[in-house]
């Protein structure tokens, strides 16, 4: 397992996590869901290692990453961050292969993420001529090269992945976050959107004002009360069968 445990951290003036917790599962999906500012982003980054707690500590498979290093916690989970800035002119086939690990060339792998993505063909474009949702796809490709370079299935922990792209290729995130978990990796994702978190995640986790206000399966933690507790609306979160709960936008107003 990948477990963040009594995490605080903390800015100037500011508590960003307060006694948080976190697992994430081997054949698991787990979707955090909450409000802007409420520390979603905040805690992946503690559980990927770029940022350090001010108390509480983060094991993967029951050793303290701090005490990993980053080559070695490298070969244990993937990361696709919130934003990411590429400052030389790379390929598309150069961005993937930062994936790889050190030394490593292995161009049937770069093809066959790229071809994940739906980008079959693209590997000798400039990066950064590309579009955005073009480029997070790349990202994604990268960080499932990395995945497949990890000591046992791994886990692959996204940060609002879905964010510049179109539905189709929203849903292609969804599929490749099960597939993973499938093969027996685990997956954190930090989403926006509660009806792919629904559709997503075996857990969701939500949080509000750096704590963690409930956990559950989908069906119990998507509910009326606790999505217009979160986000200041009125809602009404529907039931399809054999899917799940959904949410209607245009059923929402402000609170």
């Amino acid at each position: 397992m990948y477990e963040a445990q009594d995490i605080d951290y903390a800015v100037p003036g500011r508590l960003l996590l307060d006694g948080a917790d976190l697992t994430v599962r081997p054949g698991r999906v787990t979707a955090l869901i909450g409000p802007n500012g409420a520390g979603k982003s905040t805690l992946l980054k503690v559980l990927t290692g770029e940022l350090r707690p001010k108390q509480g500590r983060v094991l993967v498979d029951g050793q303290d990453i701090a005490a990993l290093g980053p080559a070695r916690l490298a070969r244990r989970r993937a990361v696709l961050p919130q934003d990411v800035h590429v400052a030389f002119p790379f390929t598309v086939a150069e961005v993937v292969a930062i994936g790889l690990p050190q030394g490593e060339r292995a161009p049937h792998r770069i093809t066959g993420a790229l071809e994940k993505v739906d980008l079959a063909g693209f590997r000798d474009r400039p990066y950064a001529a590309l579009s955005g949702g073009e480029q997070q796809r790349v990202q994604i490709a990268r960080a499932l090269t990395q995945l497949a370079s990890c000591d046992g299935p791994g886990y692959l922990l996204l940060d609002e992945p879905t964010s510049s792209l179109d539905l189709s290729h929203q849903l292609m995130v969804v599929e490749l976050a099960r597939q993973v978990a499938r093969s027996g990796g685990g997956v954190a994702a930090v989403l926006h959107d509660l009806n792919l978190a629904a559709m997503i995640a075996d857990e969701v986790v939500a949080l509000k004002g750096g704590r963690i206000v409930a956990r559950g399966t989908p069906a119990e933690v998507l509910t009326d009360a606790l999505v217009g507790e979160l986000y200041a609306v009125t809602a009404r979160i529907g039931t399809a069968p054999q899917t799940g709960p959904f949410l209607l936008p245009q059923a929402m107003t402000r609170a």
